[in-house]
């Protein structure tokens, strides 16, 4: 189970991502602002997130096989699709909005419903692991996307890797997705005992003050994140990098990134999730003053600690804040919950990955935007302190 929600999500961000890698040929050959080019991954994460609370109600009504059936197909055609384009609103419509769907129905939404019927008293771990899929998938994904461009362009690329997920797809369809869905005893156990009605409903869970402070600290985290992320590339390769070296980091980013996912369950639980956190938004901001640095002194010295701290950093929210919304908010309407929650991270995404292009154009360089990803870091870390349930919460 955790291996086939592990494989999803690597897929679907994974590929997802990838984009970061497209994004200078694009801006090269159709002559795009970088506010333009970084719109296109702002749609994707926009329509990523808002998208959400429909994977998750989706799965709690029809069930695995068509979330994850329907969310392969429609990267697969978007990938093919990518590569005979020509205007940047077709850019909007295949990238944007197809990825952008297709990674929610093979995202963590659906992951966690499932993780959530099998893993009990281990939750924290087991999200933990399947988080970190979102940092492997661009350890081998995005230097992948960067390799099949530099051999056969950025057109090629995105056909070849539609075919492969198309290819895919009889697959995902055949797996035993009955059992899968099952849920282990212990789940049947606690699904007996409740009474017919009883558990959170949607409505309910969004009236509370946790559901809103999840949700901002989604938002904030990503907002944050992806004002820098989704120029890292380019970024990079602006400090006089090469293009394969800069992919290489990012993959990098990915891999240490998948490493503390992995270890925040087990760290929280060690520490407390709200000492772990804290730690982590500090780590977070001192790799954005790195990069601060960076843009004054680009050195291989300066690239390595950033990569380092940063990326040891950056995958640890993610997992604590799911396995606190699937605690909580625990009941038949937990997808279609953590969906709502999870939505904001995605349009935080999208705010600040548009905010770093437009910043970016408006400036000429990067200082702007990391100075307001700064400020949204600290944002993130206050609801774990302000909000008086998630303070006190076991």
């Amino acid at each position: 189970m955790l291996a086939a929600v592990f494989a999803f999500i690597l897929l679907g961000r994974g590929l997802g991502d990838s984009y970061t890698v497209f994004l200078l040929p694009l801006e090269r050959d159709f002559g795009w602002t970088r506010s333009q080019v970084a719109s296109v991954y702002s749609i994707y994460l926009l329509v990523h997130g808002g998208t959400a609370t429909l994977a998750g109600l989706v799965f709690d009504r029809l069930g695995p096989r068509w979330v994850y059936g329907a969310g392969t197909a429609l990267l697969g055609a978007a990938f093919w699709l990518a590569g005979e384009v020509t205007s940047l609103w077709q850019f909007y419509l295949c990238i944007g909005m197809l990825v952008g769907l297709g990674a929610s129905l093979n995202g963590m939404v659906p992951g966690s419903a499932l993780l959530s019927r099998w893993y009990r008293s281990r939750l924290s771990t087991a999200i933990g692991i399947a988080f970190s899929a979102t940092g492997v998938g661009a350890v081998f994904l995005v230097p992948l996307a960067q390799s099949l461009i530099g051999e056969f362009g950025w057109r090629s690329a995105y056909r070849i890797l539609g075919i492969a997920l198309l290819a895919l797809l009889p697959a995902v369809l055949l797996l035993p997705w009955r059992r899968l869905a099952a849920g282990s005893l212990a789940y049947h156990r606690e699904k007996r005992l409740k009474k017919a009605g009883e558990g959170w409903t949607f409505r309910a869970a969004s009236r509370t003050p946790v559901f809103w402070g999840l949700a901002a600290i989604f938002f904030f985290t990503s907002a944050s994140m992806f004002s820098v992320l989704v120029q890292l590339v380019a970024f990079f390769i602006d400090a006089g990098f090469a293009p394969l070296n800069a992919a290489t980091a990012y993959g990098i980013l990915g891999l240490l990134s998948a490493g503390s996912v992995m270890a925040s369950g087990v760290l929280s639980d060690r520490f407390g999730y709200r000492q772990t956190v804290s730690v982590s938004f500090a780590g977070t901001a001192a790799g954005m003053a790195i990069l601060f640095a960076m843009t004054y002194q680009p050195t291989a010295a300066l690239l390595v600690l950033f990569v380092l701290l940063f990326g040891l950093c950056m995958g640890t929210r993610g997992p604590i804040i799911s396995s606190l919304a699937a605690r909580y908010f625990a009941g038949p309407a937990v997808a279609t919950i953590y969906g709502g929650i999870y939505s904001a991270n995605a349009v935080g995404a999208a705010a600040g990955a548009l905010t770093g292009g437009v910043l970016h154009d408006l400036t000429g360089g990067y200082r702007a935007g990391l100075a307001i990803a700064l400020v949204f870091i600290m944002l993130a870390a206050l609801p774990f302190w302000v909000v008086r349930d998630l303070r006190n919460f076991r």
